[in-house]
């Protein structure tokens, strides 16, 4: 009878240390699941951290960088491109700069005003624009005035001093130096120029002496063309005393020589 009890015992025994066998497997294998879950958790937490924060200046490349944060969930890549796709508008608009070529347009205004200048400006006076005289007067002696009047519709001048030509004279006279003035006379339309031609010696002194009859007046020593001036229908005496002054604004100026 105890023979029996004892492998009773022994056997109920074995089937306890079984049992805790059994039960202690089991708890290892739930215990093993759960360290296998736990390293995918950790990467997907990762995933979520960009490499890179979006720069304000360059937004298109902070678009790039955002999209390079490909091991997280679909997700979290989405939303940083998104990120940069919006940084990168804000980098096209600063293009609108370009808008400052409107200084140009106003440059453009400015430099007009020289059209203005340059139309404005005077040319030398010329034979087809002007009508001549000449006028033998009385003091004074044996001197010749020539005028010059303005019949355009825009201002000339009159540079330097006549070159005269009595009948069929090869050279022309000489100026007065002394006669030249501080400027050239410009003439506007209707207005005249003034110059003094010395036709002999006051006091007989000249030689060469001749009646001249006809006259030619280049308005300049650079002139093509000539006024030609009647003189007075008895002629004018000269001889190589024969000058003339420059160009003047009035005639009291031109008769002082």
């Amino acid at each position: 009878m105890s023979t029996r009890s004892n492998r009773t015992r022994m056997l109920v025994a074995a089937a306890l240390t079984a049992a805790t066998l059994t039960m202690t497997a089991c708890n290892n294998g739930e215990d093993g699941n759960n360290e296998g879950a736990a390293p995918a958790g950790s990467a997907s937490t990762a995933s979520t951290k960009p490499s890179a924060s979006p720069s304000k200046a360059n937004g298109g490349t902070s678009a790039g960088s955002g999209q390079t944060v490909s091991a997280g969930s679909g997700s979290g890549s989405g939303s940083e491109v998104s990120t940069g796709g919006a940084a990168g508008s804000i980098g096209t608009t600063g293009s609108n700069g370009s808008s400052d070529s409107t200084g140009g347009t106003s440059g453009t205004k400015g430099s007009n005003g020289s059209n203005d200048d340059s139309a404005s400006a005077s040319s030398r006076c010329s034979v087809e624009s002007t009508r001549t005289t000449a006028t033998e007067v009385s003091r004074p002696l044996n001197h010749l005035l020539l005028t010059v009047t303005n019949t355009g519709a825009g201002n000339c001048d009159l540079v330097g001093y006549p070159a005269v030509r009595f009948d069929e004279a090869q050279s022309v006279p000489p100026a007065i130096e002394d006669s030249k003035p501080q400027a050239v006379v410009t003439l506007a339309p209707g207005e005249s120029g003034y110059a003094s031609v010395l036709l002999s010696a006051a006091d007989g002194s000249g030689s060469g002496g001749y009646k001249a009859k006809s006259l030619a007046v280049y308005f300049d020593l650079e002139a093509s063309a000539a006024a030609r001036p009647s003189l007075p229908a008895k002629g004018v005496h000269i001889d190589d005393s024969l000058r003339v002054s420059y160009w003047q604004s009035t005639m009291a100026d031109a008769l002082t020589w």
